[in-house]
């Protein structure tokens, strides 16, 4: 009988492992005059890093001068235009910028 030493190469054990959680539930973006940053959603992130947010899926808002709700927003162009009834205004979501930070 020869023995061998025995080797495993398995990708199982090279594999790291990466997760994000969220850590504080996202938060509604309060408007301010002027605008200013606000955390919207933070995440808990192990062996990954965002590098890029894209606002994919349907967004909803509420009226600044009215309790009109504005639902299937979509903030993929970067902004968004619709026109208010009860206040009898335009409303709108426009120049938005996203940034990742590392808390």
């Amino acid at each position: 009988m020869q023995l061998r030493p025995m080797v495993q190469n398995s990708a199982e054990l090279n594999k790291r492992e990466s997760t994000a959680t969220i850590q504080n539930a996202p938060r509604a973006y309060s408007q301010t005059s002027p605008p200013k940053p606000q955390i919207i959603v933070q995440f808990d992130c192990r062996g990954l890093e965002f590098t890029q947010y894209k606002p994919d899926g349907e967004w909803i808002a509420k009226g600044l001068e009215s309790p009109t709700k504005f639902a299937g927003i979509d903030l993929q162009e970067g902004e968004w235009f619709d026109y208010d009834e009860k206040a009898g205004e335009e409303v709108s979501i426009k120049d938005l910028k996203w940034e990742i930070i590392r808390l």
